[in-house]
Parts: C-alpha cells; structure tokens; sequence
C-alpha cells in the first residue's frame, strides 16, 4: 500500500506518502495528510486499547497527537446533553462513547480527528454529520453510517477503515535530522487490576485516564470522571503546568451543567461552535475585556450574572469521583494540592521520585487515595 499524501506536516512540505507493506488500513473517502494519519493511528491505539481493558466501547477526539478527549460508553444525561447542545440522549454506545469524548473538551475537539474501537452505525454517523470533524477511524461501518459520512465536508471528509486484527512489529523507528532512532514499541499494558483497589467507576476513570496518557505527547496529566477523560494537560515542560491545564479544563467541564450556565438563551442563528463559544466566554467572564463582554451579551437573548468564586467552588466540590492520573512520577507536592482544589479524589502515577513520601504525605493531608502504578507512560 502507497498512499499520496495531500501534503506533510506543512503546505510546503510535499512528496508526502504513506506506506505499509500489508494494507490493514482502507481509505474509504477523502485524501489525508501527514498530520490526519498520525492523529487517526495514534487515536486507534487509543481506543483499542481501553475497549480491551474496560470491555466496553471505546472513542477518542483527538487534535494535534494528543487526545482532546477519551471515553468509554455511557449513559447521557439530560444535564450533559443540554451543555454539549445534544438533540436527543438515546444514543447507541459506540455514539454515546464519542458524544462524552468530544465532550470532554469542546473547545480543543473542534476540527477533530475520531477514532472508535467498534463499527459505526447510525447513531453516531447522524451525531457527527452536525460536528466539525475532519475524520474518523473505525474498525467497520454500516452501509447507512457509510454513506452519511460520505456526504459530511462536501463530501470530502476522511473515513478510514483499519482491520482491528492488524498487530504492528514490536520495533519502531523514525527518521529525525539525518538520524534514525530505533526501540521496542511500547507495549506495556495498563491492567485493570492496577486499580482493584477502589470501586469500579472510580477505577474505570482511573484506566480510561492512565491509557489516554499512554497516548498523549509528554509531559502529560488527565482528569478523568465517570470513564470520560474532562481535562488534560498535555507537551508541557514542568509537571504543575500539566495539572493546572487538566485541572482547569476539568473545573469548566463540571461548570458547564451549573443551571445558570445550561439555562444560557442564545439568540436565534448560533451555531454548535457559536454557543459554545459563547459558554467558554461566560465561564472566563472576570478575564474578559469590554469588547469580549459586549460580543457574548449579543449572542444572548439575556445577560445572567456571572457565577461568583464561591458559586463554582460550591458547584465543584459538590461533584465525586473525580480522578488524576499522570504519566511519570509526581515530584513535588504542588501537583496535589492543585489537584485537591478540584475535588479530585483519588491520583495515580508510577512512583519512584526522591519527594515519593512528600507527595504521599500531601495527599494523606487532603484525604485522596494514592495508587502508584509503577508504569511510567512518556510519548514523544
């Protein structure tokens, strides 16, 4: 298999190809580029692995080779559906699974790459004709998703088809600078039993969050809730960085169901990416300047008051079963204070810093449960 690329990782990088000696990836409609393929095969990595470690369906939204979101199938609740402008909540899993993906970050999942570890059916090829997506990889699709999807984008959308049997080499290398690195693929697994430590739910989000991890650009942390990933932090150089970006993400992620931000009236006209838009606006209301403010009131039929500080702390800590995983060792305590202030309940990391019994310490102090995993999970 040889496949002509649109162009590299630029406009003005051509001669672009794929190759593969035994075709276990069909493009079915579209033409891809250099970044498409290394967001939908790193995103099929993704996805099947948690469908296998969780035995439920599996979806990633991915951006820039690193998940915007990561879930498992689940129900939709009618506060859900409401923040992410859902039309209806009766959604097969595999739909559901990409519905709490994408919803995991709005904002970064725009003009995403899907990836699902189960055929795409009707269900999720009607919810994401109405979604700015560039393309999806699945291991199948029915006649009816197919042609759906074929018509999103002008009919220029991406589908690609991969055969979920393939099995790659156990080495990789890559070309950089002349050079050729080479190593064993990574294939440590992340085993349930990591985390039989706690409840299910609590341990579904710490595997649908550790295994996300395994799949985003270092350094990295995620939040994860009821087996959706709702923050994450990811190619930032310092540690803190990464869980005050997953931590803040994961905070608005809970605010976007407050009543006074689902009860937001738009103005006839606004698209998805409109509203939500115009939600991000509302919840960053105080970093606002006066042209910002006066661009979301025209959106809205009615300007609320602005929630107040204590208003989302309220809102925040009155949910449960928020967790924090991070790909190496946590080195210093900061990471879980930040974390606490979050409500997050129970962190996950591999261990084995020198401040290992400063970072225990902390988390004995505000009551969260520690699980070193002893598995460090860098991807670059």
């Amino acid at each position: 298999m040889n496949i002509t690329l649109k162009y590299g990782c630029n406009p003005h990088q051509g001669n672009a190809t794929l190759g593969h000696p035994d075709s276990p990836l069909t493009l079915l409609n579209g033409q891809p580029g250099y970044i498409n393929l290394l967001d939908a095969l790193t995103a099929w990595q993704l996805v099947r692995e948690l469908a296998a470690a969780s035995g439920l369906p599996a979806a990633a939204s991915f951006k820039h080779v690193s998940p915007a979101g990561a879930a498992v199938a689940g129900p939709i609740t009618p506060e859900f559906a409401r923040s992410q402008f859902l039309k209806t909540t009766d959604l097969s899993p595999v739909a559901s699974a990409y519905a709490r993906a994408r919803g995991g970050d709005r904002m970064c999942s725009f003009g995403d790459a899907l990836a699902v570890s189960e055929t795409v059916d009707a269900s999720l090829a009607e919810l994401l004709r109405t979604e700015v997506s560039d393309l999806i990889i699945a291991p199948g699709y029915e006649p009816e998703a197919l042609e759906v999807l074929k018509k999103k984008k002008r009919g220029s959308y991406l589908v690609l088809q991969i055969d979920p049997t393939y099995e790659p080499p156990t080495d990789e290398s890559r070309n950089l600078f002349g050079f050729t690195l080479a190593q064993d693929r990574n294939v440590a697994e992340i085993p349930p039993a990591l985390f039989d430590s706690v409840d299910y739910d609590v341990a579904q989000s710490l595997l649908t969050a550790t295994i996300a991890l395994k799949y985003a650009q270092s350094n990295s942390v995620a939040v994860a809730y009821d087996g959706q990933v709702i923050g994450l932090g990811a190619g930032q150089q310092s540690r803190i960085h990464c869980t005050r970006l997953a931590c803040t993400k994961a905070e608005k992620w809970m605010l976007q169901t407050h009543p006074r931000v689902i009860g937001l009236e738009f103005n006839k006209g606004l698209t998805k990416t409109d509203k939500a838009n115009a939600v991000d606006q509302f919840l960053l209301w105080d970093d606002l300047s006066s042209p910002e403010r006066d661009e979301l009131a025209s959106k809205l039929v009615a300007m609320p008051e602005p929630l107040l500080v204590e208003e989302r702390s309220a809102w925040v800590n009155g949910f449960t079963g928020q967790v924090l995983s991070s790909d190496a060792y946590i080195p210093f305590r900061d990471n879980v204070d930040r974390a606490a202030k979050s409500g997050i309940g129970h962190i996950a990391h591999p261990g084995g810093s020198v401040r290992d019994e400063e970072v225990i310490a902390a988390c004995e102090q505000h009551g969260i449960t520690l699980i070193e995993t002893g598995i460090r999970c860098f991807l670059h």
